[in-house]
């Protein structure tokens, strides 16, 4: 059964949609079976998957409104390698219509289960507010990760977030767990990056992927392309910051399989002699 993975933070600009595509075209490369939703009614992911959300015959409006089931909105975005559950402005009605909607909060979660079963890993690109979305890929994650940029006023966001997702696992999800905070647009030469830095390692230890995605340019003109940065610049310092970030969540998510012990034929013990 593939592990739901709800990317997420309640403020923007912080590179959530940057590391759902390339997350997910990262753990793609190898050979994981991925797919990406994007729940964002921006439709930056959908449009950085290669796919015009101008054009799209079905969203994931249509599948939260009932209109549609979620195989018939799924489409393989080529250019970037895996599925798409596609999303543009049709989303922000979907915002409003969901209040009306009896289950509103468990919709995602419902299409999703009968799909989970054919991916590994299922990527959702949440908006950046706390939204019916929002509490919908909640609902519906395993886990959660959240980007963060290293600035004065990402930890004051961070603790609403928090918040929210212990709410949605008190109320809604008690499955639901914190995957890990993830560095972004790291700059490692200016020293209030290095200070949150140092804070967030202090407060969340285990928690803080080792992974730091940096500032690269190849990293913010992928998106222009309509191709994850690894389909665009394999050899850039954001593509190889991605693959390890996929190569840490796989070690994560691995099982430790206990080898045997290998015991030296001269410290065994020897066998015992019969008496009859």
């Amino acid at each position: 059964m593939g592990h739901i993975l709800a990317v997420t933070n309640q403020k923007g600009g912080v590179g959530k949609t940057t590391t759902s595509v390339n997350l997910a075209a990262s753990l793609t490369e190898t050979g994981r079976r991925v797919l990406l939703i994007d729940l964002d009614a921006q439709g930056n992911a959908t449009m950085g998957s290669g796919i015009d959300k101008h054009d799209l015959q079905k969203t994931g409006y249509d599948l939260l409104m009932g209109h549609a089931n979620i195989r018939e909105v799924i489409i393989y975005a080529e250019a970037a390698g895996y599925d798409l559950l596609p999303g543009n402005s049709d989303l922000t009605a979907a915002e409003v219509k969901l209040l009306e909607k009896d289950d509103r909060e468990r919709r995602l979660r419902a299409a999703l289960s009968y799909v989970q079963n054919d991916y590994d890993l299922i990527v959702i690109d949440c908006p950046p507010s706390l939204s019916m979305l929002t509490v919908n890929a909640l609902a519906a994650a395993h886990s959660v990760l959240i980007p963060i940029q290293c600035e004065y006023y990402a930890l004051e966001g961070l603790s609403a977030l928090l918040d929210t997702i212990e709410q949605v696992r008190a109320s809604i999800n008690p499955e639901l767990n914190i995957e890990g905070l993830l560095r972004t647009m790291y700059d490692a030469r200016n020293n209030l990056s290095n200070d949150v830095s140092a804070q967030l390692q202090e407060h969340f230890g285990e928690k803080l992927y080792r992974t730091i995605i940096p500032r690269n340019v190849r990293l913010a003109e992928a998106p222009s392309h309509g191709l994850p940065v690894l389909r665009y610049d394999k050899g850039s310092r954001g593509a190889t910051s991605y693959l390890a970030l996929a190569g840490e969540y796989l070690r994560r998510h691995t099982p430790i399989v206990q080898q045997p012990v290998e015991v030296d034929e001269a410290e065994q013990p020897l066998p015992q002699r019969s008496h009859l």
